[in-house]
């Protein structure tokens, strides 16, 4: 069955993570998407490659989509993209502020060959304000957005540590583009409208953070304003960075006895993640382990008193000892059979094979032309009427230049001529 955006069609001027991951979403729901890349090719191509130009990073962002290499660097490669605009939907780019205007993909540009085009761009930090001109990238929106630091984590020699097993900021912002382009749409199908969709990654970091990132002076004059003039004053003292983390640390913290539940243990052979969010789900891990004397969920605890760190040291030495008593086997065992929120901690390169992640088929196989059958993340959603999921690879560079132009009414004659200008595919010695 075709996907519910079929007959959609979306060029993408995209690389790395954010703007390759909104295509992939869009691919995902049925959309022909074409990726537009310079002659160099997509950055990540090189990150890990295992042949010239193709790797892990790139074939997993990459999926679904089609290859086209234009050299926008030139006003005959321009032309050519500005000549099959028209023929497009959407357009996706995530290029540093400034170099879409630079090379004439703009969307003050585009929309005169497409009144009607959805236009979607993801900078670092937005479209105006004082940071707008800057480049971004993950790693800086999580430190800018305090997620490095709300986090606690610091490296041995005193350096601030970010989350790098992924990029949340990216993929955040890649999905929110996603929905934008398909809200966008609708709007087009009622109005004939089209417009320019817009986000960032400190936008998508800050989403990341929505249930404690907002002012609320009635709650923050009590818990924040302390905290804020704390940090400030250990600033002004000189303090570094490694002091002030562990000032933070050592506050005493509101949820710490409830967060207990809400951890990580060893055990014998690994490690286990608590996930109790309510006191019958505490109540289930309680059973599981045989703890009777915990008074955190009593109507007398006071979780902000003076004795509740006290107790939670207490209660958490119970759960840490009762788990390193015990394999990760015996001890899932036991908390599936309390109806217990818990989970293995497990190895990602494991997952392609784990019997849950097969039952959803959340990894398929896609044939790739290069390297065979490859299995890679696949669809988010399901849908019980359309499909979802492509079984399109990732685009070898300059895989489909030539049949994309003659789709769209590049005549073969024009098509050699342009490759030999070098405005278009890779040249025979790159």
């Amino acid at each position: 069955m075709p996907g519910p955006l079929d007959g959609i069609k979306v060029l993408e001027l995209t690389q790395i993570i954010a703007g390759p991951y909104c295509g992939i979403a869009l691919a995902d729901l049925g959309a022909e998407v074409v990726k537009l890349e310079s002659p160099q090719g997509d950055a990540s191509r090189k990150i890990g490659q295992f042949a010239p130009g193709e790797s892990k990073a790139y074939h997993g962002l990459n999926r679904g989509k089609r290859g086209l290499v234009i050299d926008l660097g030139k006003p005959q490669g321009r032309a050519v993209a500005h000549r099959l605009i028209p023929q497009f939907d959407v357009f996706v780019t995530n290029v540093r502020p400034g170099v879409a205007e630079r090379i004439g993909m703009d969307y003050d540009t585009l929309r005169q060959f497409r009144p009607d085009l959805i236009y979607f761009d993801v900078t670092g930090f937005g479209q105006r304000g004082p940071s707008a001109h800057r480049a971004g990238s993950d790693a800086m929106v999580q430190a800018y957005s305090g997620l490095v630091a709300g986090d606690l984590k610091i490296a041995p020699n005193g350096a601030p540590e970010q989350i790098t097993a992924t990029a949340p900021s990216d993929y955040i912002a890649a999905l929110g583009g996603a929905m934008g382009v398909c809200a966008a749409l609708y709007h087009r199908e009622k109005t004939g409208e089209g417009q320019r969709i817009s986000t960032s990654l400190l936008g998508a970091g800050l989403a990341l953070q929505t249930p404690w990132a907002g002012d609320v002076p009635v709650s923050d004059s009590i818990l924040i304003e302390p905290l804020r003039q704390m940090m400030s004053e250990m600033r002004e003292a000189g303090a570094s960075y490694a002091e002030m983390i562990e000032a933070r640390r050592s506050r005493p913290n509101q949820g710490k006895a409830f967060r207990l539940y809400y951890s990580g243990y060893p055990v014998q052979d690994g490690a286990i993640i608590l996930g109790a969010l309510t006191p019958q789900n505490r109540d289930q891990i309680r059973e599981a382990l045989e703890i009777t004397d915990d008074p955190i969920d009593s109507p007398d605890f006071n979780a902000i008193g003076p004795n509740a760190d006290r107790v939670a040291d207490r209660v958490e030495e119970q759960i840490r000892s009762k788990l390193a008593g015990g394999t990760l086997a015996e001890w899932m065992a036991r908390l599936d059979a309390a109806g217990a929120p818990a989970s293995p901690v497990n190895w990602l390169e494991d997952m392609a094979d784990d019997p849950q992640v097969a039952a959803l088929n959340l990894m398929p196989s896609i044939e790739h032309p290069l390297t065979g059958s490859e299995r890679h993340v696949g669809p988010l959603i399901e849908m019980s009427k359309t499909e979802t999921g492509t079984t399109r690879s990732a685009p070898p560079l300059d895989a489909d230049t030539d049949d994309i132009l003659q789709e769209h009414g590049f005549p073969e004659e024009q098509i050699a001529q342009l490759r030999a200008s070098g405005a278009i595919g890779v040249s025979a010695g790159g």
